[in-house]
Protein backbone atom coordinates (compact mmCIF):
# COMPACT_ATOMS: atom_id res chain seq x y z
CA UNK A 1 0.00 0.00 0.00
CA UNK A 2 1.09 3.17 -1.13
CA UNK A 3 1.07 6.02 1.89
CA UNK A 4 1.71 9.94 0.99
CA UNK A 5 3.02 12.60 3.77
CA UNK A 6 5.32 15.35 3.51
CA UNK A 7 9.42 15.51 4.34
CA UNK A 8 11.03 18.31 5.27
CA UNK A 9 14.69 19.38 3.57
CA UNK A 10 15.78 22.75 4.85
CA UNK A 11 18.82 24.07 2.64
CA UNK A 12 22.18 23.65 4.64
CA UNK A 13 25.17 25.66 3.17
CA UNK A 14 28.36 24.33 3.98
CA UNK A 15 30.25 21.00 2.48
CA UNK A 16 30.85 17.70 3.69
CA UNK A 17 34.26 17.35 5.62
CA UNK A 18 36.71 15.37 3.29
CA UNK A 19 37.51 12.84 6.25
CA UNK A 20 33.56 12.33 6.22
CA UNK A 21 33.24 12.28 2.38
CA UNK A 22 36.03 9.86 1.80
CA UNK A 23 34.62 7.21 4.16
CA UNK A 24 31.17 7.73 2.47
CA UNK A 25 32.63 7.14 -0.81
CA UNK A 26 34.61 3.96 0.97
CA UNK A 27 31.44 2.42 2.30
CA UNK A 28 29.02 3.70 -0.89
CA UNK A 29 31.91 1.27 -3.02
CA UNK A 30 31.15 -1.83 -1.03
CA UNK A 31 27.51 -1.33 -0.31
CA UNK A 32 26.69 -0.85 -4.20
CA UNK A 33 28.59 -4.01 -5.16
CA UNK A 34 26.97 -5.98 -3.16
CA UNK A 35 22.97 -4.88 -3.80
CA UNK A 36 24.19 -5.49 -7.59
CA UNK A 37 25.41 -8.60 -7.19
CA UNK A 38 22.85 -9.48 -5.07
CA UNK A 39 19.45 -7.54 -6.92
CA UNK A 40 21.26 -6.62 -9.97
CA UNK A 41 21.43 -3.39 -11.62
CA UNK A 42 17.44 -3.22 -12.32
CA UNK A 43 16.95 -3.79 -8.24
CA UNK A 44 19.69 -0.90 -7.33
CA UNK A 45 18.55 1.83 -9.49
CA UNK A 46 15.14 0.63 -8.14
CA UNK A 47 16.14 1.05 -4.67
CA UNK A 48 18.05 4.63 -5.64
CA UNK A 49 14.40 6.01 -6.69
CA UNK A 50 12.83 5.08 -3.38
CA UNK A 51 13.15 7.70 -1.09
CA UNK A 52 13.10 5.77 2.15
CA UNK A 53 15.96 4.09 0.77
CA UNK A 54 17.67 6.51 -0.35
CA UNK A 55 17.41 8.13 3.26
CA UNK A 56 18.30 5.44 5.06
CA UNK A 57 21.53 5.42 2.45
CA UNK A 58 22.27 8.85 3.67
CA UNK A 59 21.59 8.07 7.32
CA UNK A 60 24.06 4.73 7.11
CA UNK A 61 27.06 7.02 5.11
CA UNK A 62 26.81 9.25 8.04
CA UNK A 63 25.47 12.14 6.71
CA UNK A 64 22.35 14.45 7.76
CA UNK A 65 18.97 12.93 7.47
CA UNK A 66 16.51 15.76 6.98
CA UNK A 67 18.89 18.77 5.18
CA UNK A 68 19.21 19.28 1.19
CA UNK A 69 22.77 18.12 1.54
CA UNK A 70 21.54 14.56 2.03
CA UNK A 71 20.80 14.85 -2.01
CA UNK A 72 23.60 16.07 -3.26
CA UNK A 73 26.43 14.88 -1.01
CA UNK A 74 24.64 11.19 -0.87
CA UNK A 75 24.69 11.57 -5.31
CA UNK A 76 28.51 12.57 -4.91
CA UNK A 77 29.57 9.49 -3.33
CA UNK A 78 27.65 7.31 -5.14
CA UNK A 79 28.69 8.97 -8.04
CA UNK A 80 33.01 8.37 -7.25
CA UNK A 81 32.25 5.16 -5.70
CA UNK A 82 30.36 3.90 -9.34
CA UNK A 83 33.16 5.11 -11.22
CA UNK A 84 35.34 3.23 -9.16
CA UNK A 85 33.42 -0.17 -9.47
CA UNK A 86 32.68 -2.21 -12.37
CA UNK A 87 29.19 -3.01 -11.58
CA UNK A 88 27.96 -1.45 -15.01
CA UNK A 89 26.47 1.58 -13.63
CA UNK A 90 27.24 4.87 -13.92
CA UNK A 91 25.98 8.54 -13.10
CA UNK A 92 26.19 11.46 -14.67
CA UNK A 93 25.56 14.80 -13.65
CA UNK A 94 25.68 16.55 -10.40
CA UNK A 95 25.31 19.87 -8.49
CA UNK A 96 25.49 23.18 -10.36
CA UNK A 97 27.23 23.60 -13.18
CA UNK A 98 28.30 20.05 -13.23
CA UNK A 99 24.81 19.47 -13.85
CA UNK A 100 24.90 21.31 -17.62
CA UNK A 101 27.57 18.16 -18.16
CA UNK A 102 25.18 15.82 -17.99
CA UNK A 103 24.72 15.07 -21.87
CA UNK A 104 28.01 14.39 -22.71
CA UNK A 105 28.66 12.86 -19.49
CA UNK A 106 26.19 10.13 -20.67
CA UNK A 107 28.02 9.65 -23.90
CA UNK A 108 30.93 9.54 -22.58
CA UNK A 109 29.94 6.66 -20.38
CA UNK A 110 26.89 5.31 -21.77
CA UNK A 111 30.18 4.49 -24.93
CA UNK A 112 32.29 2.99 -22.08
CA UNK A 113 29.22 0.55 -20.93
CA UNK A 114 28.82 -0.65 -24.05
CA UNK A 115 25.68 1.02 -24.72
CA UNK A 116 24.35 1.75 -28.56
CA UNK A 117 24.30 5.44 -30.16
CA UNK A 118 20.62 5.02 -30.46
CA UNK A 119 20.20 4.43 -26.30
CA UNK A 120 22.49 7.06 -25.23
CA UNK A 121 20.42 9.57 -27.34
CA UNK A 122 17.47 7.79 -25.63
CA UNK A 123 18.79 8.39 -22.15
CA UNK A 124 20.07 12.18 -23.14
CA UNK A 125 16.60 12.49 -24.10
CA UNK A 126 14.87 11.48 -20.74
CA UNK A 127 17.59 13.56 -18.67
CA UNK A 128 16.62 16.75 -20.70
CA UNK A 129 13.04 15.51 -20.33
CA UNK A 130 13.15 14.94 -16.15
CA UNK A 131 15.00 18.26 -15.93
CA UNK A 132 12.15 19.95 -17.77
CA UNK A 133 9.82 18.92 -16.42
CA UNK A 134 10.41 19.65 -12.88
CA UNK A 135 11.27 22.94 -14.41
CA UNK A 136 8.29 24.35 -16.82
CA UNK A 137 5.59 21.51 -16.56
CA UNK A 138 5.24 21.44 -12.32
CA UNK A 139 5.58 25.15 -11.46
CA UNK A 140 6.15 25.06 -7.61
CA UNK A 141 8.68 27.12 -7.08
CA UNK A 142 11.74 25.38 -6.48
CA UNK A 143 14.51 26.53 -8.86
CA UNK A 144 16.57 23.08 -9.81
CA UNK A 145 20.15 22.98 -9.03
CA UNK A 146 20.90 19.67 -9.20
CA UNK A 147 20.59 16.84 -11.89
CA UNK A 148 21.84 13.58 -11.56
CA UNK A 149 21.13 10.59 -14.10
CA UNK A 150 21.89 6.93 -13.30
CA UNK A 151 21.66 4.75 -15.51
CA UNK A 152 22.99 1.32 -16.30
CA UNK A 153 24.56 -1.21 -19.13
CA UNK A 154 21.19 -3.27 -19.39
CA UNK A 155 19.55 0.14 -20.20
CA UNK A 156 17.60 1.09 -17.30
CA UNK A 157 18.19 4.53 -15.67
CA UNK A 158 16.86 6.97 -12.72
CA UNK A 159 16.99 10.34 -11.84
CA UNK A 160 17.32 12.10 -8.59
CA UNK A 161 17.26 16.30 -9.26
CA UNK A 162 16.72 18.64 -6.29
CA UNK A 163 15.29 22.05 -6.36
CA UNK A 164 15.90 25.09 -3.88
CA UNK A 165 13.20 27.85 -2.53
CA UNK A 166 14.97 31.43 -1.61
CA UNK A 167 12.51 32.35 0.30
CA UNK A 168 11.50 29.70 2.19
CA UNK A 169 14.75 28.04 3.20
CA UNK A 170 13.59 24.54 1.71
CA UNK A 171 14.63 22.41 -0.71
CA UNK A 172 12.56 19.58 -2.67
CA UNK A 173 13.74 16.29 -4.39
CA UNK A 174 12.45 14.52 -7.45
CA UNK A 175 12.87 10.59 -7.93
CA UNK A 176 12.29 9.40 -11.53
CA UNK A 177 12.87 5.48 -12.15
CA UNK A 178 12.69 4.79 -16.42
CA UNK A 179 11.26 1.11 -15.39
CA UNK A 180 8.13 2.62 -14.31
CA UNK A 181 7.24 5.58 -16.71
CA UNK A 182 4.74 5.29 -18.73
CA UNK A 183 4.70 8.94 -19.64
CA UNK A 184 7.10 11.78 -19.31
CA UNK A 185 4.24 14.30 -18.81
CA UNK A 186 1.69 12.52 -16.94
CA UNK A 187 1.99 11.56 -13.49
CA UNK A 188 5.93 10.55 -14.43
CA UNK A 189 7.65 10.94 -10.81
CA UNK A 190 8.37 7.90 -8.84
CA UNK A 191 8.74 10.33 -5.49
CA UNK A 192 8.45 13.99 -4.91
CA UNK A 193 9.62 14.80 -1.33
CA UNK A 194 9.13 18.25 0.15
CA UNK A 195 7.00 20.97 2.44
CA UNK A 196 3.90 20.91 0.28
CA UNK A 197 2.80 24.45 -0.95
CA UNK A 198 -0.66 26.07 -1.05
CA UNK A 199 -0.56 26.85 -5.22
CA UNK A 200 1.66 24.67 -7.31
CA UNK A 201 0.61 24.26 -11.35
CA UNK A 202 1.11 20.94 -11.76
CA UNK A 203 0.39 20.30 -15.93
CA UNK A 204 1.82 16.45 -15.38
CA UNK A 205 -1.44 15.51 -13.54
CA UNK A 206 -4.27 13.94 -15.02
CA UNK A 207 -5.83 16.66 -14.12
CA UNK A 208 -4.53 18.81 -16.96
CA UNK A 209 -4.27 16.26 -19.96
CA UNK A 210 -6.84 18.98 -21.33
CA UNK A 211 -4.73 21.64 -20.86
CA UNK A 212 -1.57 19.92 -22.25
CA UNK A 213 -3.22 18.98 -25.36
CA UNK A 214 -4.61 22.61 -26.01
CA UNK A 215 -1.23 24.10 -25.15
CA UNK A 216 -0.15 22.22 -27.78
CA UNK A 217 -2.73 22.91 -30.24
CA UNK A 218 -1.85 26.42 -29.41
CA UNK A 219 2.31 25.78 -30.25
CA UNK A 220 1.24 24.73 -33.49
CA UNK A 221 -0.86 27.49 -34.33
CA UNK A 222 -0.20 30.24 -36.40
CA UNK A 223 1.59 33.05 -33.77
CA UNK A 224 -0.21 35.77 -34.97
CA UNK A 225 -3.10 33.77 -34.18
CA UNK A 226 -1.90 32.55 -30.70
CA UNK A 227 -0.77 36.66 -30.31
CA UNK A 228 -4.46 37.68 -30.29
CA UNK A 229 -5.85 34.86 -27.39
CA UNK A 230 -2.95 36.01 -25.50
CA UNK A 231 -4.35 39.82 -25.29
CA UNK A 232 -8.12 37.89 -25.07
CA UNK A 233 -6.99 35.99 -22.31
CA UNK A 234 -5.12 39.25 -20.64
CA UNK A 235 -8.16 41.26 -20.65
CA UNK A 236 -10.22 37.83 -19.26
CA UNK A 237 -7.75 37.46 -16.97
CA UNK A 238 -7.76 40.62 -15.24
CA UNK A 239 -10.97 39.34 -12.96
CA UNK A 240 -10.88 35.63 -12.58
CA UNK A 241 -7.16 34.49 -12.41
CA UNK A 242 -7.21 34.62 -8.69
CA UNK A 243 -9.86 31.71 -8.83
CA UNK A 244 -7.27 28.89 -9.54
CA UNK A 245 -4.25 30.37 -7.85
CA UNK A 246 -5.32 32.11 -5.14
CA UNK A 247 -3.78 34.76 -2.94
CA UNK A 248 -0.77 33.24 -2.17
CA UNK A 249 -0.29 31.85 -5.99
CA UNK A 250 -0.57 35.60 -7.24
CA UNK A 251 3.14 34.69 -8.79
CA UNK A 252 1.47 31.87 -11.10
CA UNK A 253 -0.72 35.08 -13.26
CA UNK A 254 -0.46 35.26 -16.78
CA UNK A 255 2.64 37.00 -17.68
CA UNK A 256 2.63 40.38 -19.11
CA UNK A 257 5.12 39.19 -22.14
CA UNK A 258 5.51 36.13 -23.57
CA UNK A 259 8.62 35.04 -25.62
CA UNK A 260 7.27 34.96 -29.22
CA UNK A 261 10.31 34.23 -30.67
CA UNK A 262 10.28 30.29 -28.69
CA UNK A 263 6.81 29.96 -29.53
CA UNK A 264 7.28 31.12 -33.71
CA UNK A 265 10.15 28.05 -33.38
CA UNK A 266 7.89 25.68 -31.86
CA UNK A 267 5.45 26.66 -34.72
CA UNK A 268 7.90 26.31 -37.15
CA UNK A 269 9.12 22.38 -35.26
CA UNK A 270 5.28 21.67 -34.91
CA UNK A 271 5.97 19.47 -32.08
CA UNK A 272 4.03 16.08 -32.37
CA UNK A 273 2.97 15.78 -28.61
CA UNK A 274 3.69 17.42 -25.53
CA UNK A 275 7.05 15.98 -24.64
CA UNK A 276 8.18 17.99 -27.66
CA UNK A 277 6.63 20.91 -26.96
CA UNK A 278 8.80 21.25 -24.01
CA UNK A 279 11.92 20.51 -25.65
CA UNK A 280 11.68 23.29 -28.03
CA UNK A 281 14.96 25.61 -27.33
CA UNK A 282 13.73 28.25 -24.85
CA UNK A 283 10.76 26.85 -23.45
CA UNK A 284 10.88 27.82 -20.19
CA UNK A 285 8.20 28.05 -17.34
CA UNK A 286 6.86 31.40 -18.24
CA UNK A 287 5.83 30.36 -21.68
CA UNK A 288 4.53 26.94 -20.71
CA UNK A 289 1.86 29.06 -17.94
CA UNK A 290 1.01 31.09 -20.76
CA UNK A 291 -0.31 28.23 -22.75
CA UNK A 292 -1.85 26.87 -19.96
CA UNK A 293 -3.48 29.79 -18.85
CA UNK A 294 -4.91 30.71 -22.51
CA UNK A 295 -6.34 27.17 -22.53
CA UNK A 296 -7.99 27.33 -19.42
CA UNK A 297 -9.60 31.24 -19.77
CA UNK A 298 -9.92 31.05 -23.46
CA UNK A 299 -11.06 27.05 -23.90
CA UNK A 300 -11.86 26.27 -20.38
CA UNK A 301 -9.16 23.39 -20.52
CA UNK A 302 -8.43 23.26 -16.83
CA UNK A 303 -5.26 22.73 -14.95
CA UNK A 304 -4.29 21.36 -11.78
CA UNK A 305 -3.25 23.52 -9.20
CA UNK A 306 -2.68 20.70 -6.58
CA UNK A 307 0.74 20.26 -5.26
CA UNK A 308 1.95 17.00 -6.47
CA UNK A 309 4.70 16.47 -3.57
CA UNK A 310 4.39 13.04 -2.16
CA UNK A 311 6.94 10.78 -0.24
CA UNK A 312 6.47 7.18 0.55
CA UNK A 313 6.76 5.93 4.18
CA UNK A 314 8.39 2.66 3.67
CA UNK A 315 8.11 1.52 7.53
CA UNK A 316 6.20 4.12 9.45
CA UNK A 317 7.37 6.15 12.39
CA UNK A 318 8.60 5.31 16.21
CA UNK A 319 5.76 8.36 17.21
CA UNK A 320 2.99 6.80 15.28
CA UNK A 321 3.08 9.31 12.51
CA UNK A 322 2.14 8.53 9.79
CA UNK A 323 1.16 5.11 11.15
CA UNK A 324 3.02 2.86 13.76
CA UNK A 325 5.71 1.25 12.71
CA UNK A 326 5.82 -2.10 10.50
CA UNK A 327 9.07 -3.58 11.93
CA UNK A 328 8.80 -6.42 9.56
CA UNK A 329 9.29 -3.88 6.80
CA UNK A 330 11.95 -1.70 8.16
CA UNK A 331 14.18 -5.36 9.26
CA UNK A 332 13.52 -5.92 5.64
CA UNK A 333 15.29 -2.60 4.63
CA UNK A 334 17.78 -2.71 7.42
CA UNK A 335 18.81 -6.19 5.94
CA UNK A 336 19.36 -4.70 2.66
CA UNK A 337 21.64 -2.22 3.67
CA UNK A 338 23.33 -4.53 5.87
CA UNK A 339 24.13 -7.02 3.36
CA UNK A 340 25.59 -4.24 1.38
CA UNK A 341 27.97 -3.53 4.71
CA UNK A 342 28.78 -6.98 5.21
CA UNK A 343 30.49 -6.71 1.67
CA UNK A 344 32.27 -3.12 1.99
CA UNK A 345 36.15 -3.02 1.54
CA UNK A 346 35.69 -0.41 3.98
CA UNK A 347 38.25 -0.69 7.26
CA UNK A 348 36.86 -2.45 10.31
CA UNK A 349 36.30 0.69 12.25
CA UNK A 350 34.10 2.57 9.77
CA UNK A 351 32.38 -0.96 9.20
CA UNK A 352 31.49 -0.96 12.85
CA UNK A 353 30.22 2.53 13.04
CA UNK A 354 27.62 2.27 9.81
CA UNK A 355 26.40 -0.67 11.26
CA UNK A 356 25.66 1.08 14.81
CA UNK A 357 23.80 3.57 12.43
CA UNK A 358 22.09 1.13 10.72
CA UNK A 359 20.79 -0.20 14.23
CA UNK A 360 19.32 2.48 15.51
CA UNK A 361 16.96 2.91 12.37
CA UNK A 362 14.81 -0.02 14.23
CA UNK A 363 13.05 0.28 17.30
CA UNK A 364 14.09 -2.28 20.03
CA UNK A 365 12.23 -5.61 20.22
CA UNK A 366 9.52 -5.78 22.96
Amino acid sequence: MQRSGTADLPLHAGAAPPWLYRRMVALSEGIVAALVDEYGRTGFLRRVADPFWFQSLACVLGYDWHSSGTTTVTTAALRDALDRTDVGVRIAGGKGRTSRRTPAEVAEKGTALGLTTRRIQEMQRASRLAAKVDTAAVQDGYALYHHAFLFSEDGGWAVVQQGMCDASGYARRYHWLGDDLRSFVQEPHAAILGRREPAVLDLTAAASRGARDVSLDLARDQPNHLRSLFVSAAKEGQSTLDRWSGEEGRHFRLPAEVDWETLRAAYEVQPVGYEDLLLVRGMGPATVRALALIADLIFGAASSWQDPVKYSFAVGGKDGVPFPVDRASMDACIEVLRQGLDASPAEAAEKRAALRRLAVLAPPAR
